[in-house]
C-alpha cells in the first residue's frame, strides 16, 4: 500500500505554508508532501495538502476558487502590503460611500498586478528575493476574476471584506487597488481563507487521514469513475489500464476519473480521446 492522502488543514497566523506542514511531513516520513495554495505568513486558513502519490493530483485542486475575510487599514500602504512591511505611502482615509463605489470597481475579470514581495518567479528567481537583494522588479499584469465581494463593516479606518475570487488572486494586491481608486491608500492586517473550492472548516482533517475520507475529498473536484474488474488490478499496480477491465465508466468526456475495485478507490486516471493514463494510485508494487 502507498501512502495517498488528502487533507484539510487550518493554518495558523505566523507561520509560512511550509511550515505549516512540518507535522504533516512527520506524520508522513519518507513520503512526498505539498500543499495547492500558498497563504501569506501572517494569513491563517484552509489550505488542502496531498501526500504520497496524491501529489500528483495537485492539477486537480490548485485550479479552484477561493473565499476570504480580509482586513484592510487605510490610510497608508506598507511596501509588503501586509502588517509586516514599513509604511511606504500616507494617504487621507476614504468615506464610506467612496470605498463601496471602489469596491464595485473591482468586481468580474479584471487586471491585476501581483504584489512585489511575492513568491512569483522573475526571470528564474522569486520576486521577493529579488526585492531584498536590491533590485527592482516590475511584475507582470495578470486576468484574474472577482466574482464577488462584499463590506461586513467599515469604521472610518479598518474595513472587513468578504471576497470570492479565482486562482490566482492576491488579496493584498486586491486590498492596495480597492484603497487607490477610493483616493486612499491601505493594506492588509489580517486574512482568513475560510474555503478552497468545495472545502471549508467542516472539513478539516488534521495530518493523517483514511483512504475513504480521501475518496469522499476527491470526489468532490472528481465527478467521474470507472470501475475495473479486480482481475486487472495487478496491471493496474503496474501502470497500465486495460480496457477490457473496465465495466463501467460514468462518462466519455476527456477529463479525470476516479478508478474504483469493489466500491473502494484505487487510484485516478485521465481520458484523452480513446486513451486513459493512470495519474496515481493508491496502491504500488507486487500483488
Amino acid at each position: 500500500m502507498s501512502d495517498f492522502s488528502v487533507l484539510i488543514l487550518d493554518k495558523k497566523p505566523g507561520e509560512t505554508s511550509f511550515k505549516s506542514l512540518n507535522e504533516v511531513k512527520r506524520c508522513h516520513r519518507g513520503s512526498k508532501v505539498g500543499h495547492t495554495g500558498t497563504l501569506d505568513k501572517f494569513a491563517t486558513g484552509i489550505m488542502v495538502v496531498l501526500t504520497g502519490e496524491a501529489t500528483k493530483l495537485n492539477p486537480l485542486f490548485s485550479g479552484m476558487d477561493k473565499k476570504y475575510k480580509a482586513t484592510i487599514k487605510f490610510g497608508s500602504q506598507t511596501d509588503t502590503l501586509d502588517p509586516e512591511g514599513e509604511i511606504i505611502y500616507e494617504a487621507d482615509k476614504p468615506t464610506l460611500e467612496e470605498l463601496k463605489k471602489s469596491i464595485n470597481n473591482y468586481l468580474g475579470n479584471i487586471k491585476q498586478v501581483p504584489p512585489e514581495y511575492s513568491a512569483i518567479h522573475v526571470n528564474g528567481k522569486r520576486a521577493y528575493e529579488r526585492i531584498r537583494s536590491g533590485e527592482e522588479v516590475v511584475m507582470a499584469e495578470r486576468e484574474v476574476t472577482i466574482y464577488n465581494s462584499s463590506l461586513i463593516s467599515y469604521d472610518g479606518k479598518i474595513a472587513v471584506l468578504d471576497t470570492h475570487v479565482s486562482k490566482g488572486t492576491y488579496i493584498r494586491s486586491l486590498a492596495r487597488d480597492i484603497a487607490i481608486s477610493a483616493s486612499s491608500r491601505g493594506y492588509l492586517t489580517a486574512l482568513d481563507r475560510y474555503e478552497v473550492g468545495p472545502y471549508s472548516r467542516a472539513d478539516i482533517t488534521g495530518p493523517t487521514n483514511t483512504l475513504e475520507n480521501t475518496h469522499e475529498l476527491i470526489k468532490r473536484v472528481c465527478k467521474e469513475e470507472l470501475i475495473l474488474d479486480k482481475n486487472y488490478k495487478k496491471k493496474a499496480i503496474n501502470g497500465f489500464l486495460d480496457k477490457k477491465g473496465i465495466i463501467f465508466s460514468s462518462s466519455n468526456e476527456d477529463t479525470y476519473y476516479r478508478i474504483l475495485i469493489d466500491d473502494l478507490l484505487f487510484g485516478v486516471a485521465l481520458k484523452e480521446g480513446s486513451r486513459y493514463s493512470i495519474i496515481a494510485l493508491t496502491e504500488r508494487g507486487n500483488t
